[in-house]
């Protein structure tokens, strides 16, 4: 892998990774293309992982202030010896759906971990989910209510998010538009959902990307870490602006335009791989 290699990576991963249309997908469609897909799988998977990173350290420097909120109301509340105001029991309510809406992704991640990193990641199936959970996007789009803020968020509707995020262990379905396809059905507003999303994949995309890299990084030599490093730093600063630029788009567009962008891309794929200009 050159350092060429590395920065379009890093951008393909910080473009995708909090639009919903798949950073995995993408990322190992981009692969394809640059004629990488005879890199070993162990370095691959230590690749991937560490460049997850770099777009969840943006994610963590934006929601800075929201993030130290709710850990000091979750503790708060816990070995609090007196009542605590509303916002405090709201933001530590929210630290704890953060927590228990973790666990579905975790499990179905540990449980299907060797279906999910071999048989699923065939762009056949990146071509069809691509396709059929864009257009689940555009349903929700289109028929969610849009009037919840992220304030109003109930236990049952926190589950339901995790679920949501949990599809996203089938690459092509998108970490980001499965949540915040539930969103959209359970009535929040588009910003809210998208917030919400972003902070609900913190402790996951965390603790497998940490447990990707220390299981796989001595495969990567030195080269390959230079270039690691380098899709890393890129994927953050891309990510940052993708996170700043999306949130204000949200406040009055919708999400068509990345409905349309996973059908084409999903369309494109099929055409390529059905002509065999593309292996699957």
């Amino acid at each position: 892998m050159t350092p060429f290699d590395a920065v379009i990576l890093g951008i393909v991963q910080g473009l995708t990774e909090f639009l919903p249309i798949s950073s995995s997908a993408h990322v190992q469609i981009a692969q394809q293309l640059l004629g990488l897909s005879a890199i070993p799988k162990p370095q691959l998977t230590a690749f991937i992982a560490t460049i997850q990173l770099g777009t969840e350290a943006a994610v963590l420097i934006y929601f800075w202030r929201d993030i130290v909120r709710i850990v000091k109301a979750f503790f708060g509340t816990l070995f609090a010896k007196s009542k605590q105001s509303t916002d405090a029991l709201r933001d530590a309510k929210l630290g704890w759906l953060i927590i228990i809406g973790s666990i579905p992704v975790v499990a179905i991640g540990l449980i299907f971990q060797d279906a999910i990193e071999n048989q699923l990641r065939s762009l056949w199936v990146i071509a069809f989910t691509l396709i059929i959970f864009g257009v689940i996007l555009g349903i929700a789009d289109r028929i969610g209510k849009r009037q919840r803020s992220i304030e109003q968020l109930t236990t049952k509707h926190g589950i339901l998010f995790g679920l949501g995020q949990a599809l996203a262990v089938i690459p092509g379905v998108s970490r980001s538009g499965g949540t915040i396809s539930v969103g959209l059905l359970l009535g929040y507003s588009r910003q809210a959902a998208a917030r919400y999303s972003f902070l609900l994949a913190i402790p996951a995309v965390i603790a497998s990307g940490f447990y990707e890299f220390a299981s796989t990084y001595q495969d990567l030599n030195s080269s390959e870490l230079v270039a690691t490093a380098v899709a890393t730093v890129v994927s953050f600063v891309v990510g940052f602006s993708v996170i700043v630029g999306l949130l204000r788009y949200l406040s009055r567009g919708s999400f068509m335009p990345f409905v349309f962008w996973r059908v084409s891309v999903g369309v494109i794929l099929l055409v390529l791989l059905s002509t065999n200009q593309l292996q699957a």
